[in-house]
């Protein structure tokens, strides 16, 4: 299989259909089809902070229905999960915006939405493994060690969280190590997460959260062909969410 994998979306729905059209996918009943082949995956995050994370929710329901839809989870998929399951959650980092969207549905829509999302996330892997374990697609990436392991919280958070020292930067952000500089696995992993100005290739990994909803760009991965295409923001310029490893 040949695979169109997309970084962090966040609600730009407007980038998101741009950048699929882009790769050549066209819609039918609802879904993006490549004349190809092609398979369009995720690496998680469809929603909070940008303006449309209920139509990014209802494309990955459709593709889901389908059984087309590959999609590995990311922390904010996991925070909206437990806000639907009603657990007490803080309104913030961007889960605001989608819960004022979902506010703004008729009672009984919302009702369908929420349990729509509870059956969404239920049935989605902690990460997805392609082509006989040699492509892993996982949210905050993931270490050699954890591959193929029985689920754990450890790994759980490492997938969802990345690689936490658990001490907080200047600007109340978790300090994130990079784990990426020291993988040593055959598997290529895809993973988002963390914003960085251009993808980002290290060792047998890629970061392809590209920072759409900071004003940066959304971007997909070609796989195998390790291409990068990337569609520009259509929001505000936030230069200061961009991580600069060295």
């Amino acid at each position: 299989m040949k695979y169109d994998i997309i970084g962090d979306i966040h609600g730009c729905f407007a980038e998101l259909l741009e950048l699929i059209n882009s790769l050549g996918y066209k819609f039918k009943n609802g879904l993006p089809i490549h004349m190809e082949g092609r398979q369009l995956a995720f690496v998680g995050d469809a929603t909070d902070r940008g303006p449309d994370s209920l139509q990014t929710l209802q494309l990955l329901f459709s593709m889901q229905d389908a059984g087309i839809l590959l999609y590995a989870p990311g922390n904010h998929c996991n925070k909206l999960y437990r806000y639907v399951k009603g657990n007490k959650v803080q309104q913030t980092h961007g889960l605001e915006t989608t819960v004022a969207e979902l506010d703004s549905l008729p009672k009984n829509k919302k009702e369908e939405f929420l349990l729509r999302y509870q059956s969404f996330y239920e049935n989605l892997p902690l990460y997805v493994s392609l082509e006989n374990g040699n492509l892993i697609i996982a949210h905050a990436g993931i270490p050699k060690r954890m591959i193929g392991a029985p689920i754990s919280n450890s790994i759980l958070t490492f997938v969802l969280y990345g690689d936490i020292s658990g001490k907080t930067l200047p600007d109340g952000r978790p300090e994130r190590r990079d784990w990426a500089k020291h993988y040593d696995g055959e598997p290529f992993i895809v993973y988002g997460h963390t914003p960085v100005p251009e993808a980002r290739f290290v060792k047998n990994t890629v970061n392809i959260d590209t920072g759409c909803v900071f004003g940066g760009k959304l971007s997909a991965l070609r796989y195998p062909e390790m291409e990068i295409r990337s569609v520009p923001s259509r929001q505000s310029n936030q230069p200061e969410r961009f991580t600069r490893f060295e």
